[in-house]
């Protein structure tokens, strides 16, 4: 009897511990996923903080004011200017280049090819 009750008794252990090992935990505070959702917040009331101090602003006030106002709140703003001038720069060398194409879809196409993407160096 013993023997015929060994090998169940081993399945069942093995089947029970392998499902303990399978159980998550939710993320803790330190991990990625948690300072990720974190600074997406923070970016968020950010935002809106600018866009609240650039309100009765239209077009090229209102983007340098959101500019100023959100490096204000960088850790580094100066490394937070210095990027968006960084930023016109090459938007500008792409639409010097680009404008005088003939039709719409060749300007966007264009522009897209000259995009400089500023996380790739």
């Amino acid at each position: 009897m013993l023997r015929t009750l060994t090998p169940l008794l081993g399945a069942f252990l093995l089947a029970g511990a392998t499902s303990l090992y399978a159980q998550t935990t939710p993320p803790a505070s330190g991990t990625p996923d948690a300072t990720k959702q974190e600074r997406r917040e923070k970016a968020k009331a950010a935002h809106e903080k600018a866009r609240q101090a650039c309100q009765g602003k239209e077009g090229t006030a209102h983007r340098d004011c959101m500019r100023t106002e959100m490096c204000s709140q960088a850790k580094d703003p100066a490394k937070c200017e210095a990027h968006w001038k960084e930023r016109a720069a090459a938007f500008n060398k792409a639409y010097d280049t680009c404008k005088g194409k003939a039709t719409a879809d060749e300007f966007r196409a264009c522009m897209r090819q000259q995009h400089v993407d500023p996380h790739k160096k």
